[in-house]
């Protein structure tokens, strides 16, 4: 079972931040092998929803309001620790992260920047493509779009 917690970059611990750090870098940077900048000055300004386990982060995203990433409420930096993928954990976290903007910035469109591979995902959870796919950081991405 994965306990959420949602904090701001001020209530993180220094635990919690090198952890969730670490999770994304072993994730988008070494398992995607792809070299970018992933400290990025946006995690002061995003809410950071925090999946837990066993005490662990295994699950992670950060959201923003409207106007501090995207025009719309956005979802980004998604990830689950490869091992523990099996448990679809991704829905939770991406579902936590929906409510969480619903509950604190009073929104449901919500955009994403979404690797293409992930479409189908995506879609499950209600997201539709938005325009062509263009490349971010050498990876293809779509702009997804729900609510």
């Amino acid at each position: 079972m994965l306990s959420i917690k949602i904090k701001t970059f001020q209530e993180l611990t220094t635990q919690e931040l090198y952890d969730m750090l670490q999770l994304r870098s072993a994730v988008f940077v070494v398992e995607q092998d792809c070299v970018y900048q992933d400290l990025d000055g946006k995690d002061q300004k995003a809410l950071h929803v925090l999946g837990f386990k066993n005490d662990e982060i295994i699950a992670y995203a950060r959201i923003f309001k409207p106007g501090d990433y995207f025009n719309e409420a956005s979802i980004g930096r998604v990830v689950v620790a490869i091992n523990e993928r099996q448990y679809k954990y991704g829905y939770n976290i991406m579902n936590a992260s929906a409510e969480a903007i619903k509950s604190y910035f009073n929104e449901t469109k919500i955009k994403i920047s979404a690797q293409v591979y992930l479409k189908k995902f995506y879609n499950n959870l209600g997201f539709k493509a938005i325009g062509k796919e263009y490349l971010e950081d050498n990876i293809p991405h779509v702009a997804m779009l729900k609510g």
